[in-house]
């Protein structure tokens, strides 16, 4: 039993060492492939690719309040489409379209891309932040270099702000009932 067990550890000691030869002959043989940074094992992922659909859209889901978001952007002449409408009629207050139109400003992309989005739940303010958000992250998806610029605007953080609940023995969250004396 004692040379079953050498002869298993003998025969497993040079496996190890071959699968670990294997498979640094891989790694050095997609550095030849690929860039300079994945030789010097700076960056191993190698760099991001744009995720595009058939159509030539990005996509992404932004999210803000109970409201969410189902973006596709692609180039065009700057038309936003919100749920079947023109983004000028469904969302008529001047603040709500400057917030959504932010990400285009602040990457200097403004009308560059057609965006369609269909947005459910919450109320408009929380509608137009969750449009925001998708934006910002399809814009990431088809142009991954604008990261620095979208991170830096805090456009890719989802807004976790939320209403808080309403407590008992209380009007609303923390309003109190008013007090009577008599």
């Amino acid at each position: 039993m004692a040379d079953e067990k050498t002869g298993g550890e003998d025969a497993a000691a040079p496996e190890a060492t071959r699968t670990l030869a294997d498979l640094k002959q891989l790694v050095e043989g997609a550095a030849v492939g690929g860039s300079a940074g994945a030789v010097a094992g700076d960056d191993l992922a190698g760099p991001v690719l744009p995720k595009i659909d058939d159509l030539g859209r990005a996509y992404a889901t932004g999210k803000r309040k109970n409201a969410i978001a189902r973006v596709w952007i692609k180039p065009g002449a700057g038309r936003i489409t919100v749920n079947g409408r023109e983004f000028v009629t469904y969302f008529a207050r001047p603040v709500l379209r400057m917030i959504i139109n932010q990400p285009f400003e602040t990457a200097q992309r403004k009308d560059q891309f057609d965006v369609n989005c269909t947005v459910l739940g919450g109320g408009l303010s929380g509608q137009a932040g969750a449009v925001r958000h998708g934006i910002s992250r399809a814009l990431l998806n088809y142009e991954p270099s604008l990261r620095p610029v979208l991170k830096a605007g805090g456009f890719l953080t989802r807004d976790s702000r939320v209403v808080e609940r309403k407590k008992y023995g209380k009007a609303k969250a923390r309003r109190s009932f008013q007090f009577s004396k008599r």
